[in-house]
């Protein structure tokens, strides 16, 4: 079924959106003002206002369009057999493109976020929660996947950031994966330079299929949970 045609209010909220990107990609942030945007996309720069509030609200809607577009190039959590090719595969996407799209993704990635930018943020970090979990699954996590997300996040972010300041031709090409490794490293079991799984990996697997446990009673796999918890907890 074709998308419903867009009302004239939106559409020229949407070639504002457009313009606004456009701007911001090939020229930098300094070149987005409501002055140069409404110019471009032939409307005047009350319409901004009307529309947007004000410029931050307007880039707060850019940054909305860009998790969209980032969230649509995401490959299905079950496209691969194997959990940790999944991730990868989310891993090297992340780098892409904030490596492609370096003003966007700080922009992403600042306060300026509408309630719709917020939720389609959240859309993609619940991709990464689900790539997790399917670690813990298959019983290769030896952190709590809560922790493990935050790394992953933190690690792939702050590799973005720090090539994205360096010069292009001055990058180093082999940052990204060794920071790939100390990630794994740290987060799966059996890699090479990680501790012994003991305890806490295996409690880590079954609270990932705590869910699937319908022998026990709700109260049952609460409790059962926060035991869980705390065996993989601080010290896993």
């Amino acid at each position: 079924m074709d998308p419903a045609p867009q009302s004239p209010r939106d559409a020229v909220r949407s070639r504002l959106v457009d313009v606004a990107a456009h701007l911001l990609a090939t020229e930098g942030p300094d070149a987005v003002t409501t002055r140069s945007v409404a110019l471009a996309a032939g409307v005047q720069p009350p319409m901004i206002y009307r529309l947007f509030g004000d410029k931050n609200g307007l880039l707060g809607a850019v940054a909305e369009h860009g998790f969209m577009s980032y969230v649509a190039q995401k490959p299905p959590v079950d496209a691969d057999d194997d959990p940790l090719r999944g991730l990868r595969a989310g891993w090297e996407l992340h780098i892409g493109f904030g490596l492609a799209n370096p003003a966007l993704f700080r922009l992403m990635n600042t306060p300026l976020r509408t309630p719709d930018g917020e939720a389609a943020a959240q859309s993609g970090f619940a991709v990464l929660r689900r790539r997790v979990t399917r670690l813990a699954r298959a019983g290769l996590l030896r952190v709590p996947e809560q922790r493990a997300v935050d790394l992953i996040r933190s690690a792939g972010t702050g590799i973005v950031f720090t090539l994205i300041d360096q010069p292009e031709d001055e990058r180093d090409p082999a940052l990204a994966d060794l920071a790939w490794e100390a990630v794994c490293t740290a987060i799966l079991v059996g890699t090479p330079a990680a501790a012994p799984a003991g305890p806490a990996a295996a409690a880590v697997t079954l609270r990932a299929a705590l869910p699937e446990l319908t022998q026990l009673t709700p109260n049952e796999r609460a409790l059962l949970g926060d035991w869980l918890d705390r065996v993989s907890g601080p010290a896993g």
